[in-house]
């Protein structure tokens, strides 16, 4: 594995970032937006993920700034496996904050797919559009290659119910990327790539 830099340039956002997925939990992030740096900061500890990320909004569009994170930190993440040897590739994580409980799992397959399932009421949560959540995780998937499904099991307040659904991505992430010690040199499929 190894640490990937990149940058993004479009016409709705500038975002550079510095992207280590066997780091320390280390973080510098500002998109513009309160809640998602808080977010990507708890995807960044509980993965141990290293991240530097700095997002300038050319169009102010904070759907943009979202949609376009979750591409390059995709993108970011698929590089940074390279050939994916060794990695255990399945996971699973049932995690629980407060009365939120989050199921996420996933399969780092080659083959992108996205499902999510909230029960959110609310529109907003601080400087957060909740209809984004499902948004970024997609782009996050479409971009990584990976197929992924999280679902809410239990809870009603909205902060917690998107911060465990981070917790939970980055746990399973986490956990899929750690090297299986007896097929350390191998692809894990029978295909022999991923």
């Amino acid at each position: 594995m190894q640490t990937v830099e990149k940058t993004r340039n479009t016409k709705e956002t500038q975002i550079s970032l510095k992207f280590n997925p066997k780091g320390s939990g280390k973080y510098n992030i500002s998109t513009g937006i309160k809640f998602f740096d808080h977010m990507l900061e708890q995807f960044c500890y509980h993965g141990n993920f290293d991240l530097d990320l700095n997002v300038v909004s050319v169009d102010k569009d904070n759907h943009h700034v979202i949609e376009d994170v979750g591409i390059a930190l995709g993108q970011s993440f698929l590089e940074a496996l390279e050939d994916k040897k060794g990695i255990k590739r399945y996971s699973s994580v049932i995690l629980p904050m407060d009365e939120a409980l989050i199921l996420c799992a996933l399969d780092i397959s080659g083959r992108a797919f996205s499902k999510t399932e909230f029960k959110i009421e609310d529109e907003r949560t601080s400087d957060f559009e909740t209809v984004l959540l499902p948004h970024f995780f997609n782009s996050f998937a479409q971009n990584s290659l990976i197929t992924l499904h999280i679902k809410q099991l239990d809870g009603f307040d909205t902060h917690h119910i998107i911060e465990c659904s981070f917790k939970a991505f980055a746990r399973a992430l986490r956990a899929a990327i750690e090297i299986d010690d007896k097929k350390a040199d191998e692809v894990p499929s029978t295909k022999g790539l991923l």
